[in-house]
């Protein structure tokens, strides 16, 4: 597994480069220091992840995100910050991401977090997902005008789509469940789950799961 680390503190890349290159099976191919360094040693090295600090001077690691997905989508992005910011995390997820973490967690979580995107999973760390449905029931209070999902309208339709069980399983994305878990939690098959999951994205036009758990906690399911 490749892996490019993204910081702008030269401290936080070589530690984490030491930490994550001492794993079996897992290579830090490159550092970058901003979003526009990151997109291009992604389009010279090809990593299978990139682990990408948030607020950096420069391209920030949304736009660093937004630019390796649209052009590489075949690497995953894993967001490691010191910012909590509900709306941050919103736009960082709406972008294609497939996770966020903050720095405070212990080495063997992040390495298991990079496991997880690798293999085609989405990673929220149960406190950040608190976090963000308390923010975002917060929002309509705050901006009335602003829509459910941005650059989306209401959904009310686009829900009533789905069945019954596919609203189970989207509120599961949303809390970050992988498909094992919500296959245990609601006692059906991964196979089926995945079908779900698949039909999910679908009826409501999202690109991905990362999407669908985004939209999952916009709408606080």
């Amino acid at each position: 597994m490749k892996i490019v680390i993204v910081d702008d503190q030269r401290l936080m890349r070589e530690g984490l480069a030491t930490i994550i290159g001492l794993e079996e099976g897992m290579e830090v191919v490159g550092t970058a220091v901003d979003g526009r360094d990151a997109y291009n040693q992604v389009v010279e090295l090809h990593p299978d992840v990139v682990l990408m600090d948030i607020r950096m001077p420069g391209m920030d690691g949304i736009e660093g995100a937004e630019l390796i997905l649209r052009n590489v989508p075949e690497t995953k992005v894993l967001i490691l910050t010191t910012f909590d910011d509900a709306e941050l995390i919103l736009q960082a997820l709406e972008k294609g991401v497939h996770g966020y973490l903050l720095k405070d967690l212990p080495s063997e979580a992040i390495v298991s977090a990079i496991h997880t995107v690798y293999n085609g999973g989405t990673v929220l760390q149960p406190d950040i997902t608190a976090m963000l449905l308390r923010e975002v029931k917060r929002m309509p209070e705050r901006q009335p005008d602003q829509a459910p999902l941005s650059g989306r309208p209401d959904t009310n339709g686009e829900l009533a789509q789905l069945t019954e069980r596919e609203k189970e399983v989207l509120a599961r994305l949303g809390q970050g469940f992988n498909n094992k878990e919500i296959a245990e939690t609601l006692s059906i098959t991964e196979g089926t789950v995945k079908n779900h999951v698949s039909n999910v994205i679908a009826k409501l036009g999202l690109r991905d799961r990362t999407q669908a758990a985004v939209f999952a906690v916009r709408h606080s399911m």
